[in-house]
């Protein structure tokens, strides 16, 4: 296991399906999921769960509880030239992960310097947890919903517990987006750029992500500016902070 941070999180996301597509299988319209959820969904997840742009979730490790197994299901999606066309989308089934995030401070916002409080922050994700995440939770996609509780990272029994030399290595795959927002790089200021990393193992049931700056396999899709939040953005934000710190 990596480091546990002050400000860490824990929560188990479970599911009858998930979807975390592998770009390379999109071409023709079919999707296909990777074996292993990515960087970018859990990032996605967290943001539901709790999310303000003054902080930054940083993904530590995920824990693959319940056995690796798929379905592929038919289905009609609206073509782009109208009408509907059969495609094939093979989703996992019966997923289950536990999941160590924590939080740091987005030092591309120094206007938002004033909202740096670890304790509040860290007390309303953790209650956010609870509650079952602030918006709805999915898994990869829509049609893949979620369910978020708390747990203790590590407890409790998964499918590949065993010896930590049990590796499955899953290759190349893709790790994340990072936008001008986050940008921590200067090579990656006012881009957007899309991330990958290898090998990617799991070890008796745990990937340790690495942090996105560390991916040195990445491509500069376009260029991007920070979005700029207009004072009125934050009216009422107080209320809304108030509303996570209940019970």
């Amino acid at each position: 296991m990596q480091q546990k941070y002050r400000n860490t999180v824990e929560f188990q996301v479970s599911g009858a399906y998930a979807l975390f597509s592998e770009p390379v299988t999109r071409v023709g319209g079919e999707k296909s999921s990777y074996m292993v959820p990515t960087y970018e969904a859990l990032k996605g997840i967290l943001h539901s769960i709790y999310w303000k742009p003054t902080i930054i979730w940083v993904v530590d490790e995920v824990r693959v509880m319940n056995p690796i197994q798929t379905e592929t299901k038919g289905i009609r999606p609206i073509a782009y030239n109208g009408g509907n066309e059969l495609s094939y989308y093979t989703y996992l089934k019966d997923v289950c992960y536990q999941v160590r995030a924590h939080f740091e401070w987005n030092e591309n916002r120094p206007e938002l310097a004033g909202d740096r409080d670890e304790n509040k922050h860290h007390n309303i994700a953790k209650r956010m947890i609870i509650r079952g995440g602030r918006r709805d939770i999915f898994l990869g996609t829509r049609e893949c919903q979620g369910y978020v509780e708390p747990c203790v990272f590590g407890e409790g029994r998964g499918f590949y517990d065993g010896p930590p030399e049990r590796e499955i290595n899953f290759g190349f795959m893709y790790h994340g987006i990072t936008y001008a927002d986050e940008a921590v790089l200067d090579e990656d200021q006012g881009k957007m750029t899309v991330r990958f990393w290898k090998p990617v193992v799991m070890k008796a049931g745990y990937i340790l992500f690495p942090r996105p700056e560390a991916c040195t396999e990445k491509r500069h899709i376009r260029s991007m500016e920070r979005k700029e939040f207009p004072d009125k953005s934050f009216s009422g934000l107080r209320e809304f902070e108030e509303e996570g710190e209940g019970g």
